[in-house]
Parts: structure tokens; sequence; C-alpha cells
């Protein structure tokens, strides 16, 4: 990295201002992505169960996490990489589409009101005076809730745990390749944090990677392909459909998720990062 464009970044962002380096800002920016990579397969997979394209879906889930991200970046200044959430799309697809009977289009078309009607409640600004009013207990209380919540997605994903009709969750197999290079690769984040090595996260997950090659549970596909066709999904929502009283308790639970799933983010992320104010205020936070 040039020193001119390290000055710019460090300028721009404030990087130095807030104890931290832009060498240091990269890594943490490649282990952000690294950690929610994820979402680009899983949300496709899940929307596609309501009849959407995967590969559209993968590509407009890419495209989402970058305009998000860098409108993070650039109106509120926040190192808080953002992306489609866990949550909305399950209830999208099996509440929505598969439950209620809606067309997937209509089902944007909602997406799209509730999303309105987050932006007005964000301008006026309802949503700041919101967050602002929790207490500063519920709001640590809310950071260690996101860490379990996105731990308990973490073990989902890797097998450690599995549903159970009887007991809701239940161990999984833990004799299989994915929970035992999860826990392993656990151990190694763990051991060179308690160390002070940096990028100690980044670490771990390239060894499980490469051990997943290794052992065949992984394939390389390679570094560079062409991006399937946004075309099926591009601009398909039907937005005349979603104004219909019976799409107002959905367009209601849609946007009261956005809400306080976002708060709740938001506080926990700004909590663990050292952003929050003395006043237990978040700064900037209608541009966020």
């Amino acid at each position: 990295m040039t020193r001119t464009l390290s000055r710019w970044l460090d300028t721009r962002f404030q990087i130095s201002a807030h104890g931290s380096t832009v060498q240091r800002e990269v890594v943490a920016g490649v282990t952000t992505f690294l950690a929610m990579a994820y979402i680009i397969v899983v949300n496709p997979a899940i929307l596609s169960e309501a009849g959407m394209d995967f590969g559209a879906v993968f590509v407009a889930t890419c495209l989402a996490a970058i305009v998000g991200t860098l409108l993070m970046a650039l109106l509120a200044n926040y190192p808080i990489g953002l992306a489609p959430g866990m949550g909305q799309n399950a209830f999208f697809t099996y509440g929505v589409v598969l439950g209620a009977g809606f067309t997937w289009q209509v089902g944007l078309g909602a997406v799209f009101l509730s999303g309105v009607a987050f932006l007005v409640l964000t301008v006026l600004p309802v949503r700041e005076w919101l967050i602002n009013a929790i207490p500063r207990n519920l709001k640590l209380g809310m950071a260690a809730g996101i860490g379990l919540f996105l731990a308990f997605i973490a073990m989902q994903n890797a097998g450690i745990v599995t549903d159970s009709p009887a007991t809701l969750v239940a161990f999984g197999d833990l004799t299989a390749f994915a929970p035992v290079a999860a826990l392993l690769g656990f151990v190694v984040i763990a051991a060179l944090t308690a160390r002070g090595v940096r990028g100690a996260v980044i670490i771990g997950m390239l060894s499980v990677t490469v051990a997943g090659w290794l052992a065949g549970e992984a394939e390389f596909a390679g570094v560079m392909a062409l991006p399937p066709s946004p075309a099926p999904v591009l601009l398909q929502l039907d937005v005349v459909g979603a104004f219909e009283w019976s799409m107002v308790t959905i367009i209601l639970s849609l946007l009261l998720v956005d809400v306080f799933d976002t708060a709740g983010t938001l506080v926990g992320v700004a909590t663990r990062g050292g952003l929050v104010g003395r006043d237990g205020r978040l700064p900037r936070l209608r541009g966020a």
C-alpha cells in the first residue's frame, strides 16, 4: 500500500484518531469478510426455496453487501460490515411465501415497503431516539446476546449442534470432519489470541480451509469466475400486489424486525469495538 493512499485513508476515516492503523484495519477488514462470507451462499440457498433463482440471488447478496458496507463507511464512518441478515430471509421464505402463500414477487414488494418505512423512521429520527433510549446495561446485554447468537449460528453451520424435535437443539455428529475442524480452528484462534498474535482469526480460518482441501472435504474451484446474471430477480418486486390488508401484518413484522434487529446488532458491535461514547450514546447514529 503506497504512503499516499495510506495517508488519504487515515485522513478520510480518522483511523489514527481512533487509535488504529491502516495496516490493522486491512487485517480487520479481511477478517470481517471471511467471517461474514457464509451469507453469500446461505442467503440464496434459503431464498431459492421460495422459487428465486440461486445465482441471481447470489449476485444480489454480494451487491447488497458491497453497497451497504460502503454506505456505512462513507456516511457513518463505522468499521462495520453489512450484509443481508439471517432471520429475515427465513421469515420471507417460510413465513411469507411458503407459509402465507404469497408469491416471492409480492414478498419483495412487502420488503420494499418496510424498507421505505424504515428509511422514514431513520430520517425523522425515531430510530436514533429509540436506540439512545436503551439503558447502558441493556446495551451491554444486547452485545452479549448478539455474540451468543452468532456463536450458535456458527455451531449450526459447523454441525456441532443440530435440530431436534424433542429438545429443539442436540449435538451433531462430533466425529465428522466439519465439527472437528471447527473446534480445532476455534482452539487455534483462542490460543493465538491469548498470545497476542495479530490476525489470529484469519490464521485460524485459513488453517481450517487448508485442512479441508487436504482432507478432500472442500473443493478448490479456482480464484475468479464470471458471476451469474441477476436478470431473473432484477426489479421483479410487485409493490402493487403488496398493497392489500393481508400484507399489513407482514410489512409491520418486517419493519419491527428491521428496527430492533439492526439496533441490537449495531449496539452490540459498536460496544465491542469501543465506539460507544461515555454517555452510552452512539455518535453519527443517524448515518448508520
